[in-house]
């Protein structure tokens, strides 16, 4: 199967729902993906082809679509998984960042001890839009002492420039719109 065959099956199983979660937006939802196993083991084969040759130690989701495909990743490639949440849901100690949405902000945690200084570390999440998450996500890693050698998504909204926030660390999207 060809790299575009293989996105062609990615794209397929993305259902588009109108006006969520707001009037006006067009929701890329996952959902049917991982109701797929051939589409989200393409997924998953995609992301390891890319990142196979990368040394790294652990994989960071992103809460909560991000858990899925990077447990599934970190496991595939015999790596550690370490989630990144919201405030409060982490039972150890955790450093936080905020960072500013379209409409207010949010905030991250992840646990203090997660990452070892030097480790080097792998960001998976769903989507990037406008970056901000992906970016704050970063910034954690950086907290604890970890290097970011790259960050995967499945889907990517060029049009909302999120790449544009993460300045030079390398992106894998397998889907753009």
């Amino acid at each position: 199967m060809t790299e575009q065959d293989r996105t062609d099956v990615i794209k397929a199983a993305i259902r588009d729902v109108l006006d969520f979660p707001k009037p006006g937006i067009v929701f890329k939802d996952i959902t049917p993906l991982l109701a797929d196993p051939r589409a989200f083991n393409t997924c998953l084969d995609l992301f390891a082809e890319r990142f196979d040759g990368e040394i790294f130690d652990t994989v960071v989701g992103i809460e909560s679509r991000g858990f899925i495909f990077g447990a599934a990743l970190a496991s595939r490639m015999r790596r550690a998984f370490v989630p990144v949440r919201k405030p409060g849901k982490l039972p150890a100690e955790t450093v936080r960042v905020s960072y500013d949405l379209e409409y207010g902000s949010d905030t991250i945690e992840i646990h203090k001890d997660a990452i070892q200084p030097g480790d080097r570390v792998l960001i998976v999440d769903d989507l990037l839009a406008t970056g901000g998450t992906a970016r704050a996500a970063a910034d954690l890693v950086d907290l604890v002492g970890g290097k970011v050698i790259g960050v995967a998504f499945v889907v990517e909204l060029s049009f909302l420039s999120g790449r544009d926030r993460l300045g030079d660390v390398p992106i894998l999207s397998l889907v753009t719109y």
